[in-house]
């Protein structure tokens, strides 16, 4: 069943608000602070709504950070019985250090419709819609899956981009595309902003590839799921208590490969508003006592996958 368009305007304020919420914060070294601001004002927002909402993936179990937590109940009551998941501040670092691309990020899907992620690491690759579903997968080789993608959009290997997160898990990876000569993009934190390169030629990512959250992989299929790009992810269970928590939420296969159809089995709502500027959209600015910001956001039902600019007054 479809999610009434209408809803769109009340998610856009949802992570306008947040975002703003962290203005003051931005560059001022102080991330938790930042992070509590738009957790506060997100759970504030989604509770001025006439929806039952229930949190599945909620924010910062892995560093303590302040949390809407997964299992929290949000909204006013009425008909609509709806999961969320959310990322009020994706980017915390960004934010304490003016750098560019942080957001504030939600999702929202009727019940049992968005996949109940744990607070775990997922191998995820995400790739255009241009490229055939089957061309590639987590299971193939790193170079297998670049090749594949080369030939399938006529393009030389060294016109191939991948943007993967920059960490030293990651060294084997980076030495298998350096020694195909691929374009690299590093990202040193983001990884839903990262996913989203593969949904438009105008950020030249081909492929998204590595190892991130498992809730960031869970919102990113979202959105990639309105542009019709490929998301698969399989989560990584290392250590006996995200063994045990995998089993307290009903994972059964430690070992499965999601594809995007099994993570979002329905029509969903993805909204990522601007705190600092990035490739996806501005950050905030303000003009004549106001707030400027710009929202991305998708619904798959509607067609809707664009940018959204609003303006909110500054109170005083």
């Amino acid at each position: 069943m479809a999610l009434k368009k209408e809803l769109i305007n009340d998610i856009i304020t949802v992570t306008s608000k947040a975002a703003i919420s962290c203005y003051d914060f931005i560059g001022k070294n102080q991330k938790k602070n930042a992070d509590k601001a738009a957790t506060d004002s997100m759970r504030n927002e989604i509770n001025k709504l006439s929806i039952n909402g229930k949190v599945v993936i909620g924010e910062g179990e892995l560093d303590k950070a302040p949390m809407l937590y997964i299992g929290e109940k949000l909204g006013s009551g009425g008909n609509l019985n709806l999961d969320i998941a959310v990322d009020p501040v994706e980017g915390t670092n960004f934010v304490a250090k003016n750098l560019p691309g942080a957001l504030s990020v939600i999702s929202i899907a009727e019940k049992g419709d968005l996949f109940n992620a744990p607070e775990t690491y997922m191998n995820k690759i995400a790739v255009s819609k241009k490229v055939p579903f089957e061309a590639t997968d987590l299971d193939f080789s790193v170079e297998k899956n670049i090749k594949n993608i080369a030939d399938s959009l006529n393009k030389n290997i060294t016109d191939i981009s991948a943007c993967l997160l920059d960490r030293p898990r990651h060294k084997k990876i980076i030495s298998e595309l350096k020694k195909m000569n691929v374009k690299i993009k590093l990202i040193s934190d983001g990884d839903v902003a990262g996913a989203l390169m593969v949904t438009d030629e105008k950020y030249g990512v081909d492929i998204f590839l590595g190892i991130g959250g498992g809730p960031e992989g869970v919102l990113a299929a979202s959105a990639i799921d309105a542009y019709n790009c490929k998301f698969q992810g399989r989560f990584i269970f290392d250590n006996d208590m995200d063994i045990k928590r995998a089993k307290q939420m009903g994972i059964e296969n430690l070992d499965k490969k999601y594809d995007l159809k099994e993570i979002i089995r329905g029509d969903s709502i993805f909204c990522a508003t601007g705190i600092t500027s990035g490739d996806l959209v501005k950050g905030i600015t303000v003009e004549d006592n106001n707030y400027i910001t710009q929202t991305l956001v998708t619904h798959k039902s509607s067609n809707t996958c664009k940018i959204v600019t609003r303006e909110d007054t500054i109170k005083t």
